[in-house]
């Protein structure tokens, strides 16, 4: 639902992670928890149609915004975008806890179980994920 943020995709995503482990559950090695292997089968089909949404995605004209709630909104979305920039080029595994922390909403201990590491490990992780990022974006500022 965080990452999607529609309550009938986020079902749909549910079901097709559903579906696509019982028809691929020969393929499961076993090498991580189930719990894991099903979260990255949903992030997998999040980031999916995300991606295919994002293809299609368009301004909403009919909004009744002001031009400064307009302006706002347009540096938002490149401060979104910069973000994103500085995440693509951010090396695992700082890329990925971050963007379960943040886009996810997982906890420590949920990301923690998912890279089958620790709790404290997800933290400074997380942490060193943050200093990267801002020390990318101050460089993009300046």
């Amino acid at each position: 639902m965080t990452i999607v943020r529609n309550q009938s995709l986020a079902e749909e995503i549910t079901q097709n992670t559903f579906y696509k482990a019982l028809t691929a559950r020969h393929g499961y090695e076993g090498k991580s928890r189930e719990f894991t292997w099903l979260c990255s089968i949903a992030k997998n089909l999040a980031v999916d149609e995300c991606r295919k949404n994002q293809k299609y995605a368009c301004f909403d004209a009919s909004a009744a915004e002001t031009s400064d709630d307009i302006a706002n909104h347009i540096a938002d979305q490149d401060s979104a975008l910069q973000i994103h920039l500085v995440l693509h080029e951010l090396k695992e595994p700082y890329k990925e806890v971050f963007q379960l922390r943040v886009f996810g909403e997982l906890s420590f201990s949920q990301i923690g179980i998912i890279f089958g590491k620790t709790e404290n490990w997800a933290r400074v992780t997380y942490h060193r994920a943050r200093l990267k990022i801002k020390e990318r974006m101050d460089h993009y500022e300046s």
